[in-house]
């Protein structure tokens, strides 16, 4: 191969890689600007319903949710422990039942039945008035169930405030009139990369919302008007 042939390839090969190095370089771009857009729509439409307990209003809504968050041997993380605080605390300003949701996919790995127990034991909530969501695995899948198996129509949901703008927004795509309380009482570890990666959730889910697919889980419905221990395992 002549010299004149080998640098018509090396042109060849360079021009091929810069373009393929713009076109990740735009696509980049895209990702990021879609991500960012997202962020601004979630974030600017729900914000004005994060509330304090005490900005609670109304005594007509249909449950209280109280996301679900890490759990080990037997007890709930930090973050976990202050959403189940602030819903005991908003539980008793508004009386309406509390709905735990979370996950409950193994035996040996149950969020909701620690969240029930520890309302319980430290605040003497009645059992009936505590629902349990077994198959709450993801916020949307915990709004979707809220809907459609337990019939909300309007809710509270509890969580730390970085994620009420998702749960707040995926809940009113779904078609109920939702609330959020910030359930922030300490500092937390790891804060930024959960941000982090709440940034990038929030496109998922605005994707998600246009299609609105079916959770993990369905079943028969359960009603709110009854006793929260039909829901016991």
């Amino acid at each position: 191969m002549s010299n004149i042939g080998k640098r018509e390839i090396i042109k060849i090969v360079i021009a091929i890689g810069l373009k393929l190095f713009f076109a990740l370089f735009a696509l980049s771009i895209g990702i990021l600007a879609f991500i960012l857009c997202c962020n601004q729509l979630v974030v600017v439409s729900t914000s004005s319903s994060i509330v304090t307990v005490d900005e609670l209003k109304d005594n007509d809504y249909d449950c209280i949710i109280v996301l679900g968050a890490g759990v080990k041997n037997g007890k709930p993380s930090w973050m976990l422990e202050d959403r189940i605080l602030t819903g005991i605390e908003t539980y008793n300003k508004t009386g309406a039942k509390l709905l735990m949701s979370g996950d409950h996919s193994k035996t040996d790995y149950n969020e909701v039945g620690i969240m029930k127990d520890y309302a319980i034991e430290n605040a003497n909530i009645p059992s009936e008035d505590i629902f349990m969501d077994h198959a709450g695995f993801s916020t949307y899948d915990s709004m979707y169930r809220a809907k459609h198996i337990f019939g909300a129509k309007k809710v509270i949901i509890i969580s730390q405030k970085y994620h009420l703008y998702r749960a707040i927004y995926a809940a009113r795509e779904l078609g109920m009139e939702a609330y959020g309380v910030s359930a922030d009482l300490r500092n937390y570890h790891k804060m930024p990369y959960y941000k982090f990666r709440e940034s990038i959730a929030r496109g998922k889910e605005v994707i998600k919302l246009l299609f609105k697919p079916e959770p993990t889980y369905l079943g028969e419905t359960i009603s709110l008007d009854g006793s929260g221990d039909v829901t016991n395992d």
